[in-house]
């Protein structure tokens, strides 16, 4: 891990690719991956009281309050390296106000994704929940109908990747995630990439990274 403090994070909509280019920088730059999303997920699965609070929320196709990801998240970022990429968190105005008074913020990447495309993306995307692998029919398929590459585990659609919650979850992103974008729009620190697929969009935003932390930090490439 890089001595150097460089504190990011990755903004888009529920299924825009956040968590694909997020792999991609990880690999690429020797950044700490923190996923708030998978933390929820790993804490459902054990059936931890934010797990069970978050669920409820989830299965609705809501977000999980502010008050309760606020205190979750602080107490993940203070258990990693501050050389990091945070995905998934902040999605509303007082969660970025209340991240921006705790962290210095370097970065904020936010993808563009038309809603349509990702409607139709999650039609076809699996999910091994115990690595948090995710697959899409047609352009990341498994290679057994099904299963994980890698344990041969059945895959399974999250309940929160239903085109129905779907559809609720783009609706209220859009109300409450736009003011984030804007408030990192006035830090000055904010970076927009369209594009309707992962591959479009990751060599921007490998170029914009690249500007920022120096070579001396990132990962040897293959």
């Amino acid at each position: 891990m890089a001595t150097k403090l460089f504190k990011s994070l990755i903004l888009g909509a529920p299924a825009s690719g956040k968590g694909t280019i997020s792999a991609r920088i990880v690999n690429t730059f020797n950044l700490e991956h923190v996923s708030s999303g998978d933390h929820l997920r790993k804490n459902i699965q054990l059936k931890t009281p934010i797990g069970l609070e978050a669920q409820k929320y989830i299965k609705e196709g809501k977000f999980v309050p502010d008050e309760v990801m606020i205190k979750f998240i602080s107490k993940e970022l203070n258990k990693v390296p501050p050389c990091w990429l945070l995905d998934g968190f902040p999605r509303t105005l007082a969660q970025a106000k209340a991240l921006w008074e705790l962290h210095n913020l370097d970065v904020a990447l936010n993808l563009n994704v038309p809603f349509s495309v990702i409607i139709d993306r999650v039609k076809g995307r699996w999910v091994h929940l115990p690595s948090g692998r995710v697959y899409n029919e047609g352009f990341n398929s498994p290679k057994v109908a099904g299963k994980d590459d890698v344990t041969g585990e059945p895959l399974i659609q999250r309940e929160d990747d239903k085109p129905e919650v779907v559809k609720r979850r783009l609706d209220e992103y859009e109300k409450l995630t736009r003011p984030v974008i804007e408030f990192y729009r006035e830090k000055k620190i904010l970076h927009e990439f369209s594009g309707n697929t992962s591959d479009e969009i990751w060599p921007k935003v490998l170029d914009c990274l690249a500007t920022y932390i120096p070579l001396q930090i990132t990962k040897k490439r293959s």
